[in-house]
C-alpha cells in the first residue's frame, strides 16, 4: 500500500490551482497569455525488465504552456495605446537586456522615449531629419523630438481661376487701393525663410485691347503713395500681360513665371531671406463669359510648428502632427516572432526572455512575413477566458478533494490491516 498515488494527485491539483489563479489574477491585464498545466503519469521501473501488469504510482506535472492566442482589441484615448493583431511581440529594452511583450500601454518619458509602465524602452527604426526611415541595422529606442518643427518658405504658389470675360475694360493706371483701377482680385498665403505668413494678393486689371488683360501682385498690401506694388515683381516686371484666344485658354503663358518677393522693401524689420523667388503658375487660368471665380489656389510653405499630437499607423509608423497643421514621420516600431513563443520565458511585467528553446528572433516592421499589425488607440486585453477558468477551477478543487479522499482511504486500509 502506498500513499504516493494521492499524495501526487494533491501536488498536481495543487500546481493545477495556482495555475488556474494566476490566470484569474490576469484577467484584466492588458496583453497577459494565460497557461495551462500539462501533466503526466508516473511509472516506478522494474529492474527485472517490462512488466506489462506494472501499475503506475501517480501523475505530475510535465510544463506549464503558455497559450499565444489573440487577446480581444479594445479601443481607448491614447494614442501611445497599441495592439497588436496577429503574431508578435515588441521588442523592448530594459537598460540595454532586450525582452517582449504584448502590453501596449505606452508613454513618453521626460526625456521623450517611448516607454512602457515598467520603464523599458519600445524599440524601432527612428527617422532621419527627412522624414525618412531605414528600416535595416539594430532597432533603437524610439524617441520623440521636443524641438519645433522648423519653417519651409514658399517655393511654389499654383493659381487657378477665370477671368469674366464681360467685363468692360479699365483705362485708368493700376491703383491697388482703388478698387475702380482693376477688375478683379483674390488673395493667397507666403510664407518667408523665417516662418511669417504674409497675405499674397493678385489683382487683374481688363484692358482695352481684346481677350488681354494685366496683372499685378502685392504682398501684405505694400505700396507706394500711387498704390503701385513695392517689393514684388511677376516675371521680372511690376505687372503681368495675359493674352488668350478667342477660345478663352491663355496664350502668352505656357510655363510657370518666377515671383520674385523683396521682404527687406516690404517689411525690413523681419530679418527673412530676400529676395525669395517663388514659382508662380497661373498656366490654367481661362476667360469665360462667367463670373470670376478661383477654383485652385496652393502653395508649399509653412510656419513653424510644435508637436501637438501623433498617430500611429497599421505598418507600425509614427507619425507626428504639429500646430501648423504640418506632419512628419518620427520613427517605425519593429516587432520580434518566434519559431517556438512557447520556449520564451516569463519574466515578470509583461515581459518574455527568449531561450535556447524559442529560438532566434524574427525582427522586422509590423505587417511584413508573418507579423501582425498594429491598431493604434486600442489595448489587447487578456486572452484569459474566465467562464472557462472557473469550471477548470471546479474540475481542479474535486481532483484535489478526490485524491485527499484516498489518502484517506489508504489511511483507514493500513489501520484495518494493523488491527487484526
Amino acid at each position: 500500500m502506498t500513499f504516493q498515488h494521492g499524495l501526487s494527485g494533491l501536488n498536481a491539483a495543487s500546481t493545477n490551482l495556482d495555475v488556474i489563479g494566476n490566470n484569474i489574477s490576469n484577467a484584466n491585464t492588458a496583453g497577459f497569455k494565460q497557461s495551462v498545466a500539462q501533466f503526466s503519469d508516473i511509472f516506478a521501473n522494474s529492474m527485472e525488465g517490462t512488466d506489462t501488469a506494472q501499475v503506475g504510482i501517480g501523475s505530475k506535472i510535465s510544463s506549464i504552456a503558455q497559450q499565444f492566442g489573440q487577446g480581444t482589441i479594445t479601443p481607448t484615448n491614447n494614442p501611445l495605446d497599441i495592439a497588436i493583431n496577429g503574431q508578435g511581440f515588441f521588442r523592448m529594452s530594459d537598460n540595454g537586456t532586450v525582452n517582449y511583450s504584448r502590453n501596449g500601454q505606452f508613454h513618453v518619458d521626460d526625456s521623450g522615449f517611448i516607454v512602457d509602465a515598467s520603464g523599458a524602452n519600445l524599440t524601432g527604426f527612428m527617422a532621419d531629419e527627412n522624414g525618412d526611415i531605414k528600416a535595416s541595422g539594430v532597432p533603437a529606442n524610439l524617441k520623440f523630438s521636443t524641438s519645433d518643427l522648423a519653417p519651409r518658405a514658399t517655393t511654389t504658389f499654383d493659381l487657378g481661376f477665370n477671368l469674366d470675360a464681360r467685363k468692360p475694360a479699365i483705362t485708368t493706371a493700376f491703383n491697388a487701393t482703388n478698387p475702380k483701377t482693376y477688375t478683379s482680385t483674390t488673395s493667397g498665403t507666403v510664407v518667408d525663410s523665417l516662418g511669417n505668413s504674409h497675405v499674397l494678393s493678385m489683382f487683374f486689371q481688363k484692358a482695352t485691347t481684346a481677350n488681354t488683360w494685366t496683372a499685378f501682385a502685392t504682398v501684405d498690401g505694400k505700396v507706394d503713395a500711387s498704390g503701385v506694388p513695392i517689393g514684388v515683381t511677376i516675371g521680372g516686371s511690376p505687372s503681368q500681360s495675359m493674352i488668350f484666344d478667342g477660345n478663352g485658354v491663355l496664350q502668352n503663358i505656357t510655363t510657370p513665371l518666377t515671383l520674385n518677393i523683396d521682404f527687406s522693401l516690404i517689411n525690413p524689420t523681419l530679418g527673412a531671406t530676400t529676395p525669395q523667388a517663388v514659382s508662380f503658375d497661373m498656366t490654367t487660368a481661362t476667360q469665360y463669359g462667367s463670373d470670376f471665380g478661383v477654383n485652385a489656389i496652393t502653395q508649399d510653405g509653412y510656419t513653424s510648428g510644435r508637436m501637438s499630437g501623433f498617430t500611429v499607423s497599421a505598418e507600425g509608423v509614427i507619425l507626428g502632427n504639429y500646430s501648423s497643421g504640418q506632419a512628419k514621420t518620427l520613427g517605425q516600431i519593429v516587432l520580434a516572432n518566434f519559431v517556438n513563443p512557447q520556449g520564451l520565458v516569463p519574466i515578470g511585467d509583461g515581459h518574455w526572455a527568449e531561450t535556447p528553446a524559442s529560438g532566434e528572433p524574427l525582427v522586422g516592421p509590423p505587417k511584413t512575413g508573418n507579423l501582425g499589425v498594429l491598431q493604434s488607440n486600442a489595448v489587447e486585453d487578456s486572452n484569459v477566458d474566465l467562464t472557462a477558468e472557473l469550471v477548470k477551477m471546479i474540475q481542479a478543487q474535486r481532483l484535489y478533494q478526490a485524491s485527499a479522499k484516498q489518502i484517506e482511504t489508504q489511511d483507514q486500509i493500513i489501520q484495518t490491516i494493523t488491527q487484526i
